[in-house]
């Protein structure tokens, strides 16, 4: 249930990481209370997550995906370059995740 709990909580940190372009510096309400919302969730989530894993491994997990999952937003969203180097260093990121996740006692 952990892991469910960390996947659930980096997706939500992919919505908010995506969800600050649209409120433009906060000055935009609904996509401003959107992000706090998904802020808040994730963290949530994330807490629940580390009850049943290691913390290094839970933090480490939940900011890859949000990393990787907010690289893939940005190329098809916000037209970020999807450049051969880019997608190396996101394939790395994919193969930390797993390598934690694989070598989790939990």
């Amino acid at each position: 249930m952990s892991w469910i709990l960390i996947c659930i909580a980096g997706l939500f940190e992919v919505a908010w990481a995506v969800g600050l372009k649209y409120t433009h510096g906060f000055t935009r309400l609904w996509p401003s209370v959107g992000t706090v919302l998904a802020m808040a969730i994730s963290v949530a989530l994330l807490g629940l997550g580390m009850r049943g894993l290691p913390v290094g491994t839970a933090y480490a997990v939940w900011t890859g995906i949000g990393a990787v999952g907010t690289v893939i937003l940005g190329i098809v969203l916000f037209n970020d370059p999807a450049n051969a180097p880019r997608l190396i260093c996101v394939a790395l990121i994919v193969a930390g995740i797993l390598g934690l996740k694989l070598t989790s006692a939990a």
